[in-house]
């Protein structure tokens, strides 16, 4: 069975030390009640050091993004050697970074292969936007998104790769995909999956991402294909976020709920 992945975004949330710290805590304790699902806070990356010090059990770090060189001339960015030790898991090729910082598949795809060479788990983001699920273009979309994400990697069996399906149109609107939805994108990132590496496909989590809340989580972990969730706002929620995180206790048949 694969273990389910239920990762927090924060982005560029909490302004303070302190909250960053609180909230860590919070969350901490959260996830002793799951203990069969793996809980990721992904906090800024000026907090990271310190939230490392509270993250000290229950939880796992993750980055919200990296660049996919080792050093250089690359001014505001982090690199893998700064995060390995530090952070376990990176998020790569959110939606947001998409949009406003001009990530493109192929960039994407370079720092996937990037985070594994240096020990990190890559939570590969990919999902269509508004218009682009009004033109009927989901599923050519999400196959090149996942197939640009995945090219610079030898094998997927081992990689400690999670895909996150994002759809752009659900993210922070309140409006979250239906679960049978979900599932049927989750279905062909499998599919994709298990055409590149047979052997591992299975072992890989998908999450779903975009609008989950506690009152919803269930509906997707209970999807043959969704593995935990990459959850946004409600993750700057402790109770919020440890209903969520107990749903997906619930949904393997753990005690969360």
């Amino acid at each position: 069975m694969r273990r389910p992945v239920i990762a927090g975004n924060w982005k560029m949330n909490p302004p303070s030390l302190d909250e960053a710290l609180s909230l860590a805590a919070a969350i901490e304790v959260a996830a002793v009640a799951a203990s069969d699902v793996t809980t990721v806070i992904c906090p800024p990356t000026i907090w990271l050091a310190e939230v490392a010090r509270v993250a000290t059990g229950a939880t796992a770090l993750g980055a919200q993004t990296m660049h996919f060189e080792e050093r250089g001339a690359f001014t505001g960015e982090t690199s893998p050697l700064m995060l390995a030790g530090l952070a376990s898991f990176v998020i790569l090729g959110h939606s947001e970074r998409r949009q406003y910082d001009g990530e493109t598949d192929e960039g994407v795809g370079r720092k996937v292969a990037s985070a594994v060479a240096h020990g990190l788990r890559p939570i590969a983001a990919v999902g269509e936007r508004a218009e682009e699920r009004r033109a009927g273009e989901t599923e050519a979309v999400i196959d090149r998104q996942v197939r640009a994400a995945l090219a610079g990697l030898d094998r997927i069996g081992g990689s400690g790769l999670v895909v996150a399906y994002e759809p752009v149109w659900a993210i922070g609107t309140g409006d979250a995909a239906s679960p049978a939805d979900a599932q049927a994108v989750a279905s062909q990132i499998r599919a994709i999956l298990r055409e590149l590496d047979a052997d591992a496909a299975d072992e890989v989590p998908i999450q779903y991402g975009g609008s989950v809340t506690d009152a919803n989580a269930l509906e997707f972990f209970g999807q043959p294909d969704i593995d935990g969730a990459l959850v946004g706002g409600a993750s700057l929620k402790p109770e919020t976020f440890g209903a969520i995180l107990r749903a997906g206790q619930a949904a393997i048949g753990g005690d969360g709920a």
